[in-house]
C-alpha cells in the first residue's frame, strides 16, 4: 500500500478496554496489553507502507526479537487508554520502536521493541528491502531501562509444558510473540497477577517454535526476579524475566 496521507512519524491511537481483554479483577491482561502495543505498531507500519501485507511482496515480515515493558498500573475495563509510538531506530534488517500508554495525561506503562526483518521462505534475517526514509527516527525512549541480559543458563525447575497448536500460530505461521509470555504467566501463582505485583517484564525471543512442537517451560526466583525459559528438544526458544514488587 502506498503512505496513508494521514501518516505522521509519531502515532497516537485510542483504545477502549472490553472485558474479554481483562481479568477476573477488571484489569487489562498483560496478554492483552502486548497485544495492544503490537497492534499500535502493526497500524503506523501500515499507514507507512511497510506493513505485512507491503513486505509480502518481498516475501518479508517483521518479527519480534525482545520487548521490555515496564508497568506502573493496568488500565481497567472501560478505561479508554491512548498509545503513542515511534521508531527510535530502523537500519538495515533491524529496528527498534517506542510505545507509551497513557489514560488521560498520566501515562502508565512504557515500552521498547526490537523488531527484525524476517524473509517468510528462507525463514532468515535479511535487510528491509522497502523504503523507510519518511519515518522520522527519535531518540527519545519510552522505558526508564534498556534492554537487558537475561540469564538462563543456571539450573531452573519445569513448571509446565505445551504442545502448540493451531491457536497459538500467526500469519508469519509461528507461536505468536504473546502466547509465550501466556504460557509462562499461566504457570505463576494468580496472586501475582491479580493484585498487580508486576513491575516490569523483559522477553527475548531466540528460536521460533511451530505447530505440534512440544516445549517445556522452566522458572527460576530469586528475590524480585522471577526468569522463564521455553525450551525445545533442551535448546531455550524464549527467555523471560518479570520483576516483581
Amino acid at each position: 500500500m502506498p503512505i496513508a496521507p494521514n501518516f505522521t512519524s509519531k502515532l497516537s491511537k485510542d483504545w477502549e478496554i472490553n472485558f474479554l481483554q481483562c481479568y477476573p479483577n477488571g484489569y487489562l491482561k498483560y496478554t492483552d496489553l502486548c497485544n495492544m502495543l503490537q497492534l499500535t505498531a502493526a497500524s503506523h507500519a501500515e499507514l507507512g507502507g511497510i506493513s505485512f501485507s507491503d513486505m509480502q511482496v518481498h516475501h518479508q515480515a517483521w518479527v519480534l526479537s525482545r520487548m521490555r515493558v515496564e508497568i506502573s498500573r493496568l488500565p481497567r475495563w472501560k478505561d479508554t487508554v491512548t498509545v503513542k509510538t515511534w521508531i527510535n531506530s530502523l537500519e538495515n534488517s533491524r529496528s527498534i520502536r517506542c510505545l507509551e500508554m497513557y489514560v488521560g495525561e498520566e501515562k502508565i506503562i512504557g515500552c521498547e521493541t526490537f523488531w527484525a526483518v524476517f524473509n517468510t521462505k528462507t525463514r532468515r534475517p535479511e535487510n528491509l528491502a522497502l523504503p523507510h526514509e519518511h519515518f522520522e527516527k527519535f531518540p527519545d525512549r519510552a522505558t526508564k531501562q534498556t534492554f537487558g541480559k537475561i540469564d538462563f543458563q543456571h539450573e531452573m525447575q519445569t513448571v509446565g509444558s505445551h504442545s502448540v497448536k493451531l491457536s497459538d500460530l500467526d500469519i508469519v505461521n509461528h507461536a505468536n510473540s504473546v502466547k509465550y509470555l501466556e504460557w509462562c504467566l499461566d504457570t505463576v501463582d494468580a496472586a501475582l497477577i491479580q493484585n498487580q505485583k508486576i513491575v516490569s517484564i523483559e522477553m527475548n525471543y531466540l528460536k521460533e517454535v511451530s505447530l505440534n512442537d512440544m516445549v517445556t517451560i522452566q522458572q527460576k526466583t530469586i528475590e524480585d526476579t522471577v526468569t522463564f525459559a521455553v525450551a525445545r528438544e533442551d535448546k531455550t526458544c524464549f527467555a523471560m524475566q518479570l520483576l516483581r514488587r
